[in-house]
């Protein structure tokens, strides 16, 4: 990581804390290890892009419908689905710093390492090597490329590593009065199990028919062991997916324009596409027959943002199998080979994943701005947020010109007009230059000042985030002019 881009990204974790987006979570408790909460501005901007995706996935498509299932499920869900037995990472210990680590990602880092320093050949066959370890599941020959490699300890600076064990990522708890006689259950490591299980009474009840898609946001939970980049990667953690169904043999061509979709769902918020790229996955899950995640450029790197996977019928086979229920589909379309309907099936799946937080992360450092506005007669400067309108916290700020005369009575009166529309806030304290400056700071689209000629003409003047332009307009053309916007329309249109 340079300078500039570590710079930056630790200006991004101060401005978002500064100026309530972010706090670590537990703070006055010293906090605890990757847990974050989302604070006022940072609340209003995570509901906006969950907005967002539920618009342009439900509201936009007329055979998706959403759901919200319970956190706390059956536990023979996790058995069926592989997490009680597969669901785990492989781990190695530093003796001297007692530190645990993901073996996968030390050699990762390695291989950027060797990138940057030019060394391609080795960058490749490292990252050969380790894809056919982890496809292999190969534990001992991934402790083997960490010490061809020299790979050290980056807390005590050696290479004294234990073997590498593969460690379960659930967290699990009791249910019920009496310890001793309850069901161990776990907390979620994913959304999409309580989809599969509510997939025949979502299509029943909805009148559901084949291909079909069941969207879901929320809470997930992993005990990761390595907590790093801030928001990237937490114990607690906000996914938006959707499981898409269709009928088998038709899943290729559904999986690309899934993927096609979703980036260009990425792209509509205005981010330079260069910032983005496909990575097929080399080691594909054991049900999984296409992968890919788009992932986003950040100043440490290309990460993933979200997944598109074709899983096939694996999960909602498993569920068949372990809950001796039927999830099979009756396709009465006619197959022009047969001739005859295609009758019963269990159906393929297309699923697309999205991290809110990484969303979030991805967000605020696209829009973050150190902007130098220094002249010949005076150094002057701005930290902005260019959000792009929809997703901004706040939408308009409204200043009185000075804290007498009328004018707070006449701010609030356009207030109280425009608050039912659009979330706004008022602002009396300071020269209007620093009021600017604090709005410029959390990506506010507009600021309304209210002076005397508005008590005589009934106009105000509005300024402009990303010009810094003022214009005169008449208080009865805000509802218009901010409306036009922050509408929905621009991006899902």
């Amino acid at each position: 990581m340079s300078k500039s881009t570590d710079e930056l990204f630790k200006n991004v974790i101060s401005h978002a804390k500064e100026y309530g987006f972010v706090f670590q979570s537990s703070e006055i408790y010293d906090g605890l290890s990757a847990v974050y909460d989302y604070g006022q501005n940072g609340s209003e901007l995570k509901n906006n892009i969950k907005t967002y995706w539920w618009k342009a996935m439900v509201q936009m498509h007329e055979n998706i419908v959403g759901i919200d299932s319970a956190i706390f499920m059956h536990p023979t869900i996790w058995k069926a689905s592989g997490h009680v037995d597969g669901f785990s990472d492989p781990m190695i210990d530093n003796k001297d710093s007692k530190k645990r680590y993901r073996a996968d990602q030390l050699l990762e880092d390695k291989i950027e390492r060797y990138s940057k320093d030019g060394k391609t050949e080795k960058a490749e066959k490292l990252q050969y090597d380790m894809d056919e370890a982890l496809k292999g599941e190969n534990l001992a020959r991934l402790r083997e490329l960490i010490i061809e490699h020299e790979i050290a300890d980056p807390i005590s600076g050696t290479r004294n590593w234990t073997e590498v064990r593969q460690f379960n990522l659930m967290f699990s708890t009791q249910m019920g009065a009496i310890a001793d006689e309850a069901d161990v259950v776990y907390l979620r490591p994913e959304t999409a199990q309580g989809i599969f299980v509510n997939y025949l009474n979502v299509q029943k009840s909805g009148r559901m028919k084949i291909p079909f898609g069941i969207a879901q946001i929320g809470k997930a939970f992993r005990n990761e062991v390595i907590a790093r980049q801030f928001i990237i990667r937490m114990r607690e953690f906000e996914q938006m997916e959707m499981q898409y169904f269709v009928r088998p043999g038709t899943q290729r061509e559904w999986f690309d324009k899934w993927k096609e979709t979703r980036l260009k769902w990425h792209l509509a918020l205005g981010t330079a596409p260069e910032k983005y790229r496909y990575h097929e996955h080399t080691k594909l899950a054991f049900y999984a027959d296409a992968a890919y995640d788009i992932e986003f450029e950040f100043p440490f790197g290309f990460k993933e943002v979200e997944g598109i996977h074709s899983r096939t019928n694996y999960d909602l086979s498993q569920h068949q199998k372990f809950s001796n229920k039927k999830m099979q589909y009756f396709d009465p379309e006619v197959d022009p080979e047969t001739g005859k309907p295609y009758g019963n099936y269990i159906p393929y799946v297309i699923e697309t994943s999205i991290g809110l937080d990484r969303m979030f992360l991805l967000t605020m450092i696209n829009a973050y701005e150190e902007e130098d506005l220094s002249t010949e007669e005076k150094q002057d400067s701005r930290v902005v947020l260019r959000l792009h309108p929809c997703l901004a916290p706040v939408k308009a700020a409204i200043f009185p010109l000075i804290k007498k005369d009328g004018l707070p009575e006449k701010a609030r009166q356009i207030m109280d007009r425009l608050k039912v529309d659009f979330n706004l806030q008022y602002e009396e304290k300071d020269a209007i230059g620093k009021r600017y400056r604090r709005q410029d700071a959390i990506g506010t689209p507009f600021c309304i000042t209210v002076d005397h000629q508005t008590l005589e003409d009934d106009t105000v003047t509005i300024r402009y985030r990303d010009t810094m332009q003022q214009e005169r307009v008449a208080v009865a053309d805000l509802d218009k002019i901010i409306g036009d916007k922050v509408s929905w329309k621009n991006l899902l249109s």
